[in-house]
């Protein structure tokens, strides 16, 4: 089968590899559309996010959908083979790529996206899905409805981390909300929150086609951080109280900081991001005044039926985001492409 390799940053081969077979309790998937992720960018630029670094040659990409081609012998425990005998071949599916080890303290309190253990692809040592094939855990793959297409079941992946952000944050009716970050996951945040029931969201962003797309989707008012600053700009909008909630979805570190100068007195502030360095700063005793509450999001945990509710009901439009298709064979431009942050881009899709 074709896979598309990463050798060194930037450097991406398409190459003939084997095709994998499906093993005790997992489906084989065609894989059909990926959606390039930041945390993949990362990868591709740099070969590592902090200190975890890629194997080269490595395999990106993990949000993704297909459609099940086999499945291997259910023999791995009865829920997980009940869930293969549910799901024939040619079904539609997104692919949840979490792997949690199920059993761990962490899993057992309803918490797998913190599993020390987990499995995650595109993460290493776990390859990721850019190639023809995948094998997958069949209880990991979601059956798609037949309104939604491969591309909008490879985006419900990110769109299930702006779903867990959001519930992290509690957002409640009438909540006022700011947004850091207007790519996929800021945009994402955005349709959730107000689906969520918040009376106003704001939203900083430096490039401006994002702000428009922003202002389009409900932004109450949206803001250039490279002409002002986002947090004098949001005090003056809310008339100095601050916002209820704070979320950061920027790779600037810089974003934090202003998210806890955004935050009123008692808010919250949820941190989605990836900044390219391994540390991050913010004003400790703005925090520690307004008593702050900062909580980490990893990634998502049980979202993807709520995902696709959000979809099918039109509350949150995926499709808008994707701005750019490219075939495997021209993955590389497309990750050159989002990591250039060039002609528009939001969410460039690879179709396989």
């Amino acid at each position: 089968m074709k896979a598309m390799r990463l050798y060194a940053p930037r450097d991406m081969r398409l190459e003939d590899v084997p095709a994998p077979e499906p093993g005790p309790g997992e489906a084989l998937v065609r894989i059909r559309a990926v959606g390039i992720c930041g945390s993949d960018v990362h990868y591709y630029l740099d070969g590592r996010i902090g200190d975890t670094l890629a194997p080269f040659p490595f395999v990106l990409g993990h949000e993704c959908a297909g459609e099940i081609a086999a499945l291997g012998s259910p023999d791995c425990g009865p829920a997980r083979a009940a869930r293969a005998v549910r799901l024939p071949v040619g079904t539609r599916v997104a692919v949840d790529p979490a792997i949690p080890c199920g059993h761990c303290e962490i899993c057992l309190e309803g918490n797998p996206n913190c599993c020390p253990d987990v499995r995650f692809l595109s993460t290493p040592p776990v390859p990721g899905v850019l190639s023809e094939w995948y094998a997958h855990p069949a209880h990991l793959c979601v059956p798609l409805p037949d309104t939604l297409d491969f591309a909008d079941g490879a985006m419900l992946e990110p769109l299930g981390a702006a779903v867990h952000a959001v519930t992290l944050a509690k957002v409640r009716p009438g909540d006022t909300v700011a947004v850091l970050g207007g790519g996929p996951i800021g945009l994402l945040v955005l349709q959730v929150a107000l689906g969520s029931g918040a009376g106003a969201v704001y939203l900083s962003e430096p490039l401006p086609a994002r702000r428009a797309l922003a202002a389009t989707l409900g932004a109450r008012a949206v803001c250039d951080p490279l002409a002002e600053d986002p947090a004098g700009w949001l005090l003056e909008e809310t008339r100095g109280r601050g916002v209820d909630v704070a979320i950061e979805a920027a790779w600037s570190g810089e974003a934090v900081g202003q998210a806890v100068r955004m935050a009123r007195h008692a808010g919250r502030v949820v941190l989605v991001g990836i900044p390219r360095e391994d540390d991050i700063a913010f004003p400790a005793h703005v925090a520690r005044r307004k008593g702050l509450t900062l909580l980490l999001c990893r990634r998502m945990k049980h979202v993807y039926p709520r995902a696709i509710a959000l979809v099918e009901r039109g509350v949150v439009d995926v499709r808008t985001l994707v701005t750019h298709r490219f075939p495997l064979a021209r993955a590389a431009q497309g990750f050159e492409l989002v990591a250039s942050l060039q002609d528009g881009v939001v969410k460039a899709l690879i179709e396989v």
